[in-house]
């Protein structure tokens, strides 16, 4: 794999590949900066900024090997690699925050790179280290931190990815790979709305198994997703409430978020047994939820249950959490022909909460209490 030639900030060779991947980050600054975006303009993932953190990996040499910053630009990968054959690759997403004090934090980034250390041995990838992770990432926000917007929920999206650079068609794990750091600055996922959604509980597509990658941030997991989400949409619905693979009963995911439900004074939330992905957002709700005194259960939750619930009148709210949205309010949840109104297809009390109290954390209107933000 190759890339576009350093443009200016050159620090000198590249180490060995020997040398350790955890020594000081390499800055390679463009010389041709790219104007920004206005705040009011941002949507989510359109835009990128100028740089991106990049450290390469090579089984025979040594492992991880050259950590750098360079300016944003084309990967060069022969027609070969492992990554267009075998779909060897993951990836994470969080989130840096200017807040009202001017300083830049980011969410929760330690549980992010811990969540992408341990997911890669599953896909048979090297993990990459954590220390080295976390300074790629803090590196990149840090050169490109002019591009954090400062509106209100604006925000630095971060994508740290890992491919299979290796070209070889064999069935087997790469020996090479590549690490690399985008960013992208973003509106609100779904724009100044805290609208409810409306979704179709899927109950014929599989997105993913246990023992399969849905536990972790595989691009296998969403491309499944694509086309029970198409088709939902067809008919309506902005997304699907996926269902257990095996029996098409219990409930998982709201498209790609995690999913919680208030069923009466409990909150539910199906638990981590190897088809549902270990959200941070997920982390964060349950931990805000348990401090302010509600009872939050970890079970699996049929739909029966939910209609039954419905029907009762108990089911009070339902909606799904993930980096890119925070919550996501459902109002409308399809079934068999049938649309169930859920809270009168309004935002419910608890997910309006959670909201307001995450991004008063994450933009510093709000006190740090779990130590979840790293200021840059």
């Amino acid at each position: 794999m190759s890339l576009p030639p350093p443009q200016s900030g050159d620090l000198g060779p590249s180490p060995a590949p020997n040398q350790s991947a955890r020594g000081p980050i390499s800055i390679h600054l463009t010389s041709a900066p790219r104007a920004r975006p206005k705040d009011a303009d941002l949507v989510f993932g359109r835009v990128f900024t100028d740089h991106m953190a990049m450290v390469d990996y090579d089984a025979d040499q040594g492992g991880w090997f050259d950590p750098r910053v360079v300016p944003y630009g084309p990967l060069v990968l022969d027609p070969a690699a492992a990554v267009f054959h075998y779909a060897q690759e993951m990836f994470d997403g969080l989130k840096a925050f200017r807040g009202a004090d001017g300083k830049v934090r980011i969410f929760r980034l330690d549980r992010h790179c811990k969540r992408l250390h341990d997911g890669a041995p599953r896909l048979c990838i090297p993990s990459v280290p954590q220390d080295l992770s976390h300074a790629a990432i803090t590196t990149l926000v840090e050169t490109d931190r002019a591009w954090v917007p400062s509106s209100p929920g604006t925000s630095l999206y971060i994508r740290p990815t890992v491919i299979a650079t290796e070209p070889f068609l064999g069935v087997r794990p790469a020996k090479r790979y590549v690490f690399f750091v985008i960013a992208s600055p973003v509106g609100g996922y779904h724009g100044d709305a805290f609208t409810p959604a409306r979704i179709l509980v899927e109950d014929k597509y599989v997105r993913a198994a246990v023992g399969g990658l849905g536990g972790v941030k595989a691009g296998a997991n969403y491309i499944a997703s694509l086309r029970a989400a198409e088709d939902a949409k067809a008919k309506g619905y902005a997304q699907v409430l996926w269902t257990d693979a095996h029996e098409h009963r219990y409930l998982e995911e709201v498209g790609t978020m995690n999913m919680v439900a208030l069923i009466g004074d409990e909150i539910v939330t199906p638990p981590l047994t190897g088809s549902i992905l270990e959200g941070v957002t997920r982390n964060s709700i349950i931990t805000l939820l348990r401090d302010w005194g509600f009872s939050v259960s970890e079970r699996p939750l049929g739909m029966e249950e939910l209609l039954r619930a419905h029907k009762a009148g108990t089911l009070r709210e339902i909606f799904g959490c993930g980096t890119a949205a925070v919550i996501t309010p459902v109002g409308t949840l399809g079934w068999k022909g049938e649309d169930l109104v859920i809270n009168g297809g309004q935002p419910g009390e608890v997910a309006r909460r959670l909201f307001e109290a995450i991004t008063a954390i994450q933009y510093g209107r709000a006190p740090d209490t779990h130590g979840w933000m790293t200021e840059v």
